[in-house]
């Protein structure tokens, strides 16, 4: 059952977060350009798909977490340091994400913002992805394992 909760960990985390860390990222640029050009229905557009993305994978996202604690339970390593560790980023991941990142796409999105807004979006989504990276380093490396990994 390990593995299987394993894989669809893994597998969730790269289908669902991949997509918003991609997006996210896409995402001030994108609405640079729709801002200096608010007639080009295709940058306007393009906006409006980005966030969308954003949106659903950050719902479909929170799978990841959901078979991350199946699998620690079954592994046996809910209280290990750099779980907690994860736990806490992934937590904080999430509230930059739905508190920070989202809203401020949506008011670019329906053309409520400046290129100022975009910089601070720009920030918030570049911590976003820190953290994201950041776990999944510590997911790789377990510090303390006693896996071998």
């Amino acid at each position: 059952m390990t593995k299987f909760l394993l894989a669809v960990h893994v597998l969730a985390a790269i289908v669902a977060i991949g997509p918003v860390t991609v997006a996210a990222s896409m995402f001030p640029p994108a609405a640079r350009r729709a801002l200096a050009a608010p007639d080009d229905t295709r940058a306007v557009e393009t906006v409006r798909l980005l966030h969308r993305i954003c949106r659903v994978y950050a719902v479909v996202g929170v799978a990841v977490p959901v078979f991350g604690f199946g699998t620690a339970s079954d592994m046996g390593v809910l209280g290990d340091v750099w779980l907690v560790v994860s736990i806490a980023l992934t937590a904080l991941a999430a509230v930059v994400l739905a508190a920070l990142v989202l809203p401020r796409q949506e008011a670019l999105a329906e053309g409520r913002g400046t290129r100022e807004a975009t910089v601070r979006l720009a920030m918030f989504t570049g911590v976003f992805n820190l953290l994201w990276a950041a776990v999944t380093v510590l997911m790789i490396v377990r510090p303390g394992s006693t896996t071998g990994a």
